[in-house]
């Protein structure tokens, strides 16, 4: 049964989004969808080969799925180490409070931060969760420091990451 109609039960605790909740997409939109999330540079040609489709169709569907936001864009996967950024560090944050002017307030002056890389409101042990990119332990030091003293901040933990074993782009399909 595929994700989107699986039911939630003791033999499949995770059944994905409801169908209700999804796009219409068919299977060719589903494998460009796929090819794109392994590799955002390959040529329409190669996708549309991939797909099983000719490359003008394949670039309509993928213009559709752009205007759509399915696709939201592409970037390049750079190495932070060999840019300089030698830590990689996240951040569980306690808010005084969790009025929506407090909450917005925090999240646009830590988003200012280049340094910043992710920014989640989260359920449960805290308020956010922030992943940092830091150049050395002092850069990293700085960061709490100005983390800590940001206003409406009431509580810092800093988890350092030592390996990071698994990076995937995108969402299964």
């Amino acid at each position: 049964m595929p994700p989107s109609t699986a039911p939630t039960n003791a033999t499949n605790p995770n059944p994905g989004p409801r169908s209700g909740d999804l796009p219409q997409l068919d299977d060719i939109d589903r494998r460009i969808l796929t090819e794109l999330q392994e590799n955002g540079r390959m040529t329409n040609v190669e996708l549309a080969s991939r797909a099983g489709i000719s490359p003008p169709p394949c670039l309509r569907r993928v213009r559709r799925l752009e205007e759509t936001g399915l696709i939201r864009g592409y970037h390049a996967e750079t190495d932070p180490q060999k840019l300089g950024w030698q830590i990689q560090f996240f951040a569980v944050v306690g808010l005084e409070s969790q009025r929506q002017s407090v909450l917005d307030a925090f999240e646009a002056q830590v988003g200012s931060w280049v340094e910043l890389r992710e920014c989640h409101m989260i359920r449960g042990g805290g308020d956010f969760l922030l992943k940092f990119v830091a150049r050395d332990a002092a850069h990293e030091n700085h960061l709490t420091e100005r983390l800590t003293a940001t206003p409406s901040v009431s509580r810092v933990q800093t988890l350092q990451t030592i390996r990071t074993s698994r990076v995937v782009a995108g969402v299964p399909i």
